[in-house]
């Protein structure tokens, strides 16, 4: 047995609920261990039932081979241009560069920490005055915070160009009381394990039309044309969810309302010690219009005002075995993206610099909220 008192608070663990067992073993019992079985169909099912939008869901191995799908089905290629929010995780901008195109970056704005809709709109027109229209738009409900969807859809229809909404972070978030995932021609989630539910590896694409869907599982079982042989006319990809992997998903669908409540129920935890505390902010909703289902919580400081770092907080957990994180560096300042176009200010770069993610789980208990919150307190009163 360890001490309880220094053991490692993850910063999102993976939680389970009890079933996923009982549909790993009816997969194994019943000889369903192939890309295909009754477990996709039921977890995709599941997952078009609980976004209620009428849209159509591919299981797959990955968000970002969801996103690389969605990509494809909005036909980029070589040489084209794709729009990306800059502050977020590699996974939304590098499909773009499997597919030879050229990702443009854009800022986010400080309301909701996403896409900015006025260097959004810079950016649509400087690129098309260059000569080239972007072939899509990704947005990012970053961290389950929903992006201003009304802005960036009326800005994306204007000049039609379809959205890939990369909703990876926002599973059982909300704009308007409508889900994250089914605003824009495509939606992409993940199931990855630190994920708010997960199916240890894994991620799904919504479509809006059941063709889209079918094509999409086409591309992602190797592109196999209808013969009584092996015969290709388009690339393929081993992109398909596994029927064990499925198994996960049904089981922790039946929790996820539990583990949005959760995750929702620790940034409320966290907001009771920050607002002792001046200089420190934590990502909220801007307005009850916005849902976010607050996957991580995390909190940007300003150090004059507070007379500590973000990093000074950090390192102070981590003396505790404490997992925190940085926020996401913006995909413009990355050395692989050096030499991307950017369209916006510093308000990404700056969230970046003094920024913090903080264990979020839906699976710490009292003693380990306790302790959090206690550590968090010895180390700002040592300031």
């Amino acid at each position: 047995m360890g001490n309880i008192e220094n053991d490692k608070i993850w910063l999102s663990s993976p939680h389970m609920g009890g079933n996923e067992l009982k549909y790993i073993h009816e997969a194994f019992d019943e000889n369903w261990v192939a890309p295909l079985g009754p477990n996709v169909n039921e977890f995709e099912l599941a997952l078009e039932l609980y976004l209620k939008s009428n849209v159509n869901i591919a299981a797959l191995s990955s968000g970002t081979a969801a996103l690389h799908l969605a990509l494809i089905e909005c036909g980029v290629g070589f040489g084209d241009e794709v729009i990306c929010q800059s502050f977020t995780f590699s996974a939304s901008a590098n499909p773009i560069v499997y597919l030879g195109a050229t990702p443009i970056f854009v800022d986010s704005e400080i309301d909701t920490w996403n896409i900015c809709p006025n260097a959004l709109e810079e950016a649509i027109v400087d690129r098309i005055k260059s000569g080239k229209t972007p072939k899509a738009i990704i947005a990012v409900h970053l961290y389950g915070m929903p992006f201003k969807v009304d802005k960036i859809m009326s800005i994306a229809n204007r000049y039609n160009i379809p959205v890939i909404e990369d909703a990876a972070e926002a599973l059982g978030s909300k704009f308007k009381n409508q889900f994250c995932g089914t605003f824009g021609k495509y939606g992409v989630l993940s199931f990855n394990g630190n994920k708010i539910i997960t199916t240890s590896g894994g991620g799904a694409l919504v479509c809006q039309t059941k063709e889209d869907k079918d094509f999409a599982v086409f591309l992602s079982t190797q592109a196999r044309d209808k013969a009584t042989h092996y015969q290709h006319s388009h690339i393929g990809y081993n992109y398909r969810m596994s029927n064990i992997c499925a198994g996960i998903g049904r089981g922790q669908m039946e929790v996820l309302p539990d583990r949005i409540n959760s995750r929702r129920t620790m940034m409320k935890f966290y907001l009771e010690i920050f607002n002792n505390y001046p200089g420190i902010k934590m990502q909220i909703e801007p307005s009850n219009l916005y849902y976010s289902n607050h996957w991580l919580s995390a909190i940007v400081i300003n150090p004059e005002e507070s007379k500590f770092t973000s990093e000074d907080l950090r390192l102070g957990l981590q003396k505790f075995n404490i997992e925190s994180r940085p926020l996401w560096k913006p995909m413009h300042l990355q050395p692989v993206f050096i030499n991307s176009p950017y369209y916006g200010t510093d308000i990404s770069e700056n969230l970046f610099n003094n920024g913090l993610c903080l264990p979020s789980g839906s699976n710490l208990n009292e003693l380990q909220k306790e302790r959090i919150g206690n550590k968090i307190t010895d180390i700002i009163n040592s300031f």
